[in-house]
This record gives structure tokens, C-alpha cells and sequence, in this order.
């Protein structure tokens, strides 16, 4: 681990307080999780689901972990969270499966291999197409020539709209006027009128998009997408499956069928073995302090924590995770 100065945009939650209560911060040495620091966690926009659990799990470590100091940060989430992540700007990062899968493989986004590996699976992110219903889009392939809102720029949320869009037959350069907004902006510009759809893919529920909904009312629906299934899985592998976002979730007339993908929580492969170790047990000790935030923590569960492929588990957090069974 390295001294770096604290970011600016978001301080974890009792951060300070756990500070006091270890008697001071001491400097990362290098030699694990005994030697305490700082990290920082890598997120994604401030109305989604990564910012707010990202928030919590800072909080969880300034306080459960003697000696270190966690803070969340604001980003552009997936991509984004990889490049930092590897620049050495984050310690640890949220990610899209699937982005992940990219970052470990070399390919679309990231031009060489990336040296990533998991702490442990996280939630399925649910794939939400928000359109305004006197649009008149019934389908992905009814985008063409609308005004689309497809995500922050080197988002996870980018990376699934685009490959929506080529599932769709649309190109997604051509076809679209694509908008690379992220979710607070996005919605905003859907209450607005200036777009016409947007995509997001997040937990449930994500903040935003129930800020949406609940603005909007019939004047916005979802849009079911799972017809889409088939022709992602044969390019993309089994990363993707089709689960159903619940009526109740938004208030919707009915359960719309989407595309998954499960997220994952990434560190640096150079990671000690002990602190990826404390970082694993820490969080699935404090799971309830992640669900009392948002609900969507409610599908991290030990059974699914190591499936990770074709993202490697670190080490360290195969031994927490081995001992958790």
C-alpha cells in the first residue's frame, strides 16, 4: 500500500470517529493488514446502488478494522473503477461482471490484460431501459433515431447499452443520439424531456430510477429487454441471464423481464494475502450494515461469493471465504 492524499468527494460515514476511537492514523507500510492506512474505494454515481453500499462498506472498515481508514469515492463506475484501480488511484473497486471479465481477458475496453482479482461476488445488477411512454418505444430495436441516455462514459452501464443496441441490429454510433450521462443527469434529462430513454444498470432499488418512476408516474415505464437474451449469451458467454425486476420494485403495472449480470469487488493482484483476508471477513461480518443502506445487499450470500470466473479470487480472500462455509 501507498501514502495518498484523501479524496475530496466523499468521506465514509463515522470515518473520524473510528479514527479517535484507534488513537490516530498510522502509515500503510506495506506489511498487510496489521499495518493499517488508508483506502479508498472506487463507487460509481452518486443516485446508484455501488455509491451507497460503497459508502457503508467504508463506514464498515474505519470502524471494524483497527487501524484503517476507508473512504468512498465518487465515479463513472466500471471501467472507470479498473483503470483507477490499476493506476493506483483505488484499493478497491465495484465492477460490473462483465467489465471485469473484459479487464482479466484484455479485451473491448481494456487493450492489454488487467491484474485484478476479486475479494467476492457481489449482487445481481439488474439492467433498467427507462423510457417515456408518449415516446412510443415498445422495444430496443424502437431506439432507433431516439434520444438515448447510455450511461456515464467508461461505465459498466455504457458497456451493456452498447452491446443492447448491436443485440438490436442498431449500431450504437449511428442509430441512436446517444447521451453519455450519468444516472443523476440522465434523469434529470428524462423529467426534462430532452431524451427519450435512458439505460442503467444497478441494484434494486436504485435510487434514481425511483426518483424517476415516482416523478414521471405513467408517464414512464420499462422496458422489458429479455428477448435480447439469446443473442448476448452467444456473444458474451453465460455472464448475462434473465431475471425479472418486481412490480413492486418501481410501482409498475407489472414485473418486466431484464438482463442480469452479477458485480464483483475487485483490488490490485499485489494485494497482501492478509489484508484481502480482514477486507473479505470484515464485509460478510457486516453484511447487515450494507442491507440497512440499500436492499440490493440482501443478494450477497456466501454461497455465491466465489463464483467469480473468469475473474480470479485473491488469495486471501479464498482462505475468508473458505473459512465463512
Amino acid at each position: 500500500m501507498r501514502i495518498r492524499r484523501l479524496p475530496t468527494v466523499v468521506v465514509a460515514l463515522a470515518a473520524a470517529a473510528s479514527l479517535v476511537a484507534c488513537g490516530g492514523q498510522r502509515e500503510p507500510s506495506g506489511s498487510g493488514a496489521e499495518a493499517g492506512g488508508r483506502l479508498t474505494i472506487a463507487t460509481g454515481n452518486t443516485t446508484g446502488v455501488y455509491y451507497q453500499l460503497g459508502g457503508a462498506l467504508a463506514s464498515v472498515i474505519s470502524q471494524k478494522m483497527s487501524g484503517y481508514r476507508a473512504t468512498a469515492s465518487e465515479t463513472g463506475a466500471s471501467v472507470q473503477n479498473i483503470q483507477g484501480l490499476v493506476g493506483g488511484n483505488y484499493d478497491i473497486a465495484f465492477s460490473l461482471g462483465d467489465t471485469a471479465a473484459d479487464a482479466v481477458k484484455g479485451e473491448n475496453s481494456f487493450q492489454s490484460k488487467q491484474d485484478v482479482v476479486a475479494l467476492t461476488r457481489l449482487y445481481n445488477n439488474y439492467t433498467q431501459v427507462a423510457v417515456r411512454t408518449s415516446a412510443n418505444i415498445n422495444s430496443i430495436a424502437d431506439l432507433k433515431g431516439k434520444r438515448v441516455s447510455t450511461g456515464s462514459p467508461n461505465s459498466g452501464t455504457e458497456v451493456i447499452a452498447r452491446r443492447l443496441l448491436e443485440a438490436a441490429g442498431l449500431d450504437p454510433a449511428k442509430d441512436v443520439t446517444a447521451q453519455r450521462l450519468g444516472l443523476p443527469e440522465s434523469v434529470d434529462a428524462m423529467k426534462s424531456g430532452s431524451i427519450d430513454a435512458l439505460v442503467w444498470s444497478g441494484g434494486l432499488p436504485t435510487g434514481g430510477i425511483t426518483d424517476l418512476t415516482t416523478s414521471l408516474g405513467k408517464g414512464v415505464k420499462l422496458l422489458p429487454i429479455a428477448d435480447l437474451l439469446p443473442k448476448m449469451t452467444e456473444k458474451y458467454g453465460s455472464v448475462y441471464s434473465e431475471a425479472p425486476i418486481p412490480a413492486t420494485t418501481y410501482k409498475q403495472p407489472a414485473d418486466v423481464a431484464t438482463i442480469v449480470v452479477p458485480n464483483v469487488l475487485l483490488v490490485r493482484k499485489d494485494m497482501k494475502d492478509e489484508l484481502a483476508e480482514q477486507l473479505t471477513k470484515t464485509l460478510y461480518e457486516n453484511l447487515d450494515a450494507l442491507v440497512a443502506v440499500n436492499a440490493a445487499a440482501k443478494g450477497i450470500t456466501k454461497e455465491n461469493a466465489t463464483k467469480t470466473d473468469p475473474v480470479p479470487l485473491h488469495p486471501g480472500a479464498q482462505k475468508a471465504l473458505d473459512a465463512l462455509k
